[in-house]
């Protein structure tokens, strides 16, 4: 175990000269203290690792020095292969060239590498949607893509959700775009937007990519923007991902609940707003039904979702989509309330 992560550190500080211990800790899932006694245990071993301090030092290699830990190991040829996500590429524009590399890469393996790492592809196959749902590609991802790749600032026009059932509103925006992410088949970019917060660099901001309507280079920004050096994009995610989901729930809606009804609302809502509601939802009534405030993104999106628990929720509020679902239950009673005409 320490082996192994001995020589992934050795290659992390081979490729990215200037790794801190706190970079290098949280790649490696380690302590900060375990990184300096691995790089001392590489020293004794004959590894040149330099550890300069100060704002811009970090561990390196001495000049010159480049380890020979290249050789895969069997394993590791066949999970490499799994990196390769083919629909993810085909969206981002880059399945032609990510099909050239890994014919270039075959061609640099051993014979018994090559036969397993091409049958890991054939034994696994990552569909990221969900189920029912038809995926679709937001029409500018290859060229914000493109952008992410070149570190080029963008003026983008995007449709932000509007509260309580309004309209959406169109809304411009100047943004650095750092990283593209793919959840659960939808997409979304995350990005500084400088000068909204004067004084510390601008402000992150997450957005869906299929809410981006317009997109063009952003007015005078002809040289690439510069990176922020300790921004990580999977750490960035994970830190902002729960609180992002919860901003996408700009309405509430009260409704009461069987029995059933309650267990069944996590599969039929955003979990986020579930857990909030359920964690603060009422006593059960005489009846066993439960009356709880839930978040939900719109009127609109609540209504397509609670319509899928039929008759055992009741919504009470607000008025206006209280009324929606009235309707909808008069409809239905009209058209199962008499024995269907003979269609032959």
């Amino acid at each position: 175990m320490r082996a192994a992560r001995l020589i992934r550190m050795a290659l992390l500080i081979q490729s990215s000269p200037g790794l801190t211990a706190a970079s290098l800790a949280r790649e490696l899932g380690v302590s900060e203290r375990t990184v300096i006694r691995d790089a001392q245990a590489l020293q004794e071993a004959g590894v040149p690792v330099l550890a300069e301090r100060g704002r811009t030092g970090g561990y390196r290699l001495a000049p010159g020095h480049r380890t020979r830990l290249t050789t895969l190991h069997p394993t590791e040829a066949e999970t490499l292969y799994l990196s390769g996500l083919p629909t993810v590429l085909r969206d981002l524009g880059l399945s032609g060239p990510a099909e050239t590399a890994r014919l270039k890469l075959s061609a640099t393996l051993l014979p018994s590498l090559r036969a397993a790492a091409e049958a890991s592809v054939r034994r696994f196959h990552l569909d990221a949607p969900d189920w029912f749902r038809e995926p679709s590609v937001p029409e500018l991802l290859p060229e914000l893509a493109r952008a992410v790749w070149s570190d080029r600032a963008v003026e983008l026009a995007y449709a932000r959700p509007g509260r309580d059932g309004a309209a959406p509103r169109s809304v411009i925006r100047l943004l650095e775009p750092y990283g593209l992410v793919l959840k659960a088949g939808v997409w979304y970019v995350v990005g500084r937007v400088p000068g909204e917060r004067p004084g510390r660099g601008g402000a992150w901001r997450t957005y869906r990519v299929d809410r981006v309507t317009a997109l063009s280079p952003a007015p005078g920004a002809d040289e690439p923007f510069v990176r922020e050096p300790s921004f990580d994009l999977a750490a960035h995610w994970r830190d902002h991902a729960d609180g992002f989901a919860r901003a996408l729930l700009r309405a509430t809606v009260t409704v009461r609940l069987t029995e059933r009804g309650l267990r069944r609302l996590p599969a039929v809502v955003d979990p986020a707003g579930a857990g909030e509601a359920l964690a603060s939802a009422s006593a059960p009534d005489p009846a066993g039904r439960v009356t709880l405030d839930l978040p939900v993104e719109s009127d609109d999106v609540a209504f397509a979702q609670l319509t899928c628990l039929g008759a055992e929720v009741e919504v009470l509020a607000p008025p206006g989509l209280r009324a929606r679902f009235r309707e909808h239950a008069q409809a239905l009673a009209a058209l199962y309330g008499a024995e269907p005409e003979d269609q032959r």
